[in-house]
């Protein structure tokens, strides 16, 4: 691992571990945090949630580019706030520690009328994909890896969440030819123990 390195997070759909991937990645390699827009839940923003899972004494997390109130696609969150998101405004922030950035959702988000979230990616970012398993996840996840490929951006590695379809996981990786970082459980909770114990799992696939 470089300590450069820079994880960009994003998922197959909205609400598939995301954040608790981001959590456990940002714990794991005491990296700073990053979510470069927040759409809606400004009381307890997944900065937020990410700050009170980890434990490690490092990470600086870094203030939103975008801090929108409403919980809808950014596109449509800044027009009902009367702006317009501008990629020249999301300025990636400077550390010497590895950074972990969480996405707005699935990497074709819109973030205006032209941009989407694939935008802000670096080809040398390590994109990592969540993917959650529910009916239809095969095609969302290859669906997702095509786009990736079509703008020369290569998948780092996946991260499987919900209950266990060894069957659906064999597939997505055989289709790929991405990493396997790990597999987050359907946990009846999650405190920094558990975090703990999921970034020690998957510490040797990053």
């Amino acid at each position: 691992m470089q300590k450069s390195s820079t994880y960009f997070i994003i998922g197959t759909s909205t609400e598939v571990g995301k954040t608790i991937a981001a959590a456990i990645i940002t714990q794991a390699l005491e990296a700073d945090y990053w979510k470069p827009i927040q759409s809606g839940d400004l009381h307890y923003t997944d900065t937020d949630k990410v700050q009170k899972l980890i434990s490690n004494p490092h990470t600086t997390f870094h203030p939103n580019a975008y801090a929108l109130n409403t919980p809808a696609s950014p596109h449509l969150s800044a027009a009902l706030d009367g702006i317009e998101i501008a990629l020249e405004k999301i300025v990636r922030p400077a550390t010497d520690r590895p950074l972990v950035i969480e996405a707005a959702g699935g990497l074709l988000v819109p973030l205006n009328d032209r941009d989407t979230i694939a935008d802000l990616i670096l080809p040398t970012d390590r994109i990592v994909l969540v993917s959650r398993h529910y009916l239809g996840s095969i095609n969302h996840t290859l669906l997702t890896y095509e786009a990736l490929q079509s703008r020369g951006l290569p998948l780092y590695g996946i991260i499987f969440s919900g209950t266990p379809a060894p069957d659906t996981e064999r597939l997505i990786l055989a289709k790929t030819g991405a990493k396997h970082i790990g597999t987050i459980a359907e946990e009846p909770y999650f405190d920094p123990a558990v975090i703990r114990d999921y970034a020690e799992q998957f510490l040797p696939n990053l």
